[in-house]
């Protein structure tokens, strides 16, 4: 069966197909990732449940002790600090009380771009490689409004660009830079030279990097996740919080009408005959096994996941799918 997550373009013979898609829909430039730090304080960053660094910082942890804000008071146990003992609680049941203190923490936020072909793809709206810049970006700059510190992990199929976490405006803007810049490094690869478990690396090197605590971003449409890449997520999983970014487009969803179409992926084109109710029926399907598989899999390891179409607004979906998570 045809696998047109491999496809770049489309150019239809026939209507149903957006003919319209420009040069701001294929790439992005600097000073549109630039401008959308005038929107990104829209998106909140909800706090996470439990934070496991131990520098100071602006985030509330799980951890009890000598801290920034009063949590809760509780018998007292050995142990305890004598200097927090709540002597009015204490009189009050004639036994012993102590208060206890959240730590206030920072923490860091990666994102973890796909660059890889597939990404460079698109029928309707943008490539979903550049609605993966502008989320990175919109996020990257919330992280800088939070004063948090933002680390980035771009790859492709065949190389990949980290930025350690730092703080800073200009932290942000390298982080753009990279997201602009990288594209045109990309070598074109013919099929039998992707590399089908470059995702797989990616997650090894982002478990290595990422500090327990770390607040991070999947930004792809997750193709080739084998299970010992879902390994490595369950992993990443258990000592972060892990917001997955699902993008993918219009025709992956739901094949055009009926008609014919040729589709090229910059090598050669073929046609395609969208008459056949059967290939059609069974892509369908195809995509809604791998929507599920992922569904599945976030509600199991506790992440959430955000269906983006390229037609999104990617400043909307983020809205709304941080701002329905932080109200839970």
């Amino acid at each position: 069966m045809l696998n047109f997550n491999d496809l770049k373009r489309l150019k239809p013979k026939t209507k149903g197909i957006d003919k319209s898609i420009g040069d701001e829909a294929v790439r992005v430039t600097v000073q549109a990732l630039i401008r959308l730090n005038q929107t990104a304080t829209a998106i909140s960053l909800w706090p996470p449940t439990t934070i496991r660094t131990q520098q100071s910082g602006h985030y509330l942890s799980a951890f009890k002790g000598r801290g920034m804000e009063f949590d809760e008071v509780r018998p007292y146990q050995p142990g305890d600090d004598m200097r927090h003992l709540d002597w009015r609680v204490t009189a009050r049941t004639g036994k012993v009380h102590t208060k206890l203190f959240r730590e206030e923490r920072e923490r860091s936020v990666f994102l973890w771009v796909d660059y890889r072909a597939p990404m460079f793809f698109a029928t309707r709206g943008v490539f979903k490689s550049v609605f993966a810049a502008r989320a990175a970006a919109l996020l990257a700059w919330t992280t800088h409004h939070h004063n948090d510190r933002v680390g980035g992990f771009i790859f492709s199929d065949t190389l990949h660009h980290e930025l350690k976490p730092q703080r800073g405006k200009a932290q942000v803007l390298h982080f753009i830079k990279q997201l602009v810049e990288m594209p045109d490094k990309i070598a074109p690869v013919q099929r039998e030279q992707i590399d089908k478990e470059s995702a797989l690396h990616a997650l090894v090197r982002l478990r290595r990097v990422a500090h327990p605590g770390s607040l991070i971003f999947l930004i792809s449409d997750f193709r080739n996740l084998n299970a010992q890449a879902e390994s490595h997520l369950m992993q990443i999983a258990r000592h972060n919080d892990v917001v997955m970014l699902f993008i993918y487009d219009a025709l992956e969803n739901q094949l055009p009408p009926k008609g014919s179409y040729r589709l090229s992926d910059g090598e050669g084109d073929i046609t395609l005959n969208t008459a056949n109710q059967q290939l059609v029926k069974n892509y369908h399907n195809r995509f809604m096994q791998h929507k599920a598989h992922l569904q599945e899999l976030a509600q199991r390891h506790r992440l959430l996941l955000l269906h983006c179409a390229t037609t999104d607004d990617p400043l909307t979906q983020l809205q709304h799918g941080l701002g329905r998570h932080h109200k839970r």
